[in-house]
């Protein structure tokens, strides 16, 4: 059966916000800042769970999540040792008989800042977000959607790591990836940039016509 790579992403070291956030939600292992993560999804979805036996076989990283549905299967593995994350994701290449440049390119589907949040959009927000942090009237809001979704974990790693941001929300499943932070405008404006440019770092290798 035909397998595609959408989603194949290296964070070296987890930011403390974002590690906190996945764990909220983590159905396995619990993830804690400075671990190495990756990132993988592929199409179809039940094709996660041959991959997944590998990584967990072969190497010694533990699982945090993994969804599978019917079109995308995505899995996040993790360990203190750089080296041994990356194993498990060349063992995974491997099984794939495919390399790293061949996953899709991260496409940017929305990127915007609100600024000065009034509260009563804040409360909204607040009551659909719930794992991460509060959304602060007069805030600035920086929001960011892209495709494949599983980027959006390394978009909010690099953001986290360039500027002094708050994470609200984060979510990695599902057609499209979402990012919600906050801070002040020139806070937003320095997580915009990060993450825009961990994006352009990821598209420099991945198949030019995905």
């Amino acid at each position: 059966m035909n397998i595609t790579l959408r989603t194949y992403v290296f964070l070296d070291a987890l930011q403390p916000q974002l590690a906190s956030y996945l764990a909220t939600s983590s159905q396995g292992f619990l993830q804690v800042p400075g671990d190495a993560c990756m990132w993988i999804e592929v199409a179809p979805g039940m094709a996660v769970h041959h991959l997944s036996d590998i990584a967990l076989k072969k190497t010694n990283v533990r699982m945090g999540e993994q969804v599978v549905e019917r079109a995308f299967g995505s899995m996040e593995i993790h360990y203190r040792n750089q080296s041994e994350v990356l194993a498990a994701g060349e063992l995974i290449l491997q099984q794939l008989g495919t390399t790293v440049e061949s996953r899709l390119r991260c496409k940017v589907a929305w990127n915007e800042i609100i600024r000065a949040i009034t509260p009563d959009h804040a409360t909204l927000i607040n009551r659909q977000l719930r794992k991460g942090s509060m959304l602060l009237p007069g805030k600035s809001m920086f929001i960011l959607e892209v495709e494949p979704a599983g980027y959006i974990v390394y978009a909010a790693n690099e953001a986290e790591k360039a500027a002094h941001v708050t994470l609200v929300d984060v979510k990695p499943f599902g057609t499209f990836g979402r990012l919600t932070m906050m801070g002040s405008e020139a806070e937003a404006e320095a997580a915009q940039r990060a993450a825009i440019a961990a994006i352009e770092r990821l598209n420099q290798r991945a198949a030019p016509d995905a």
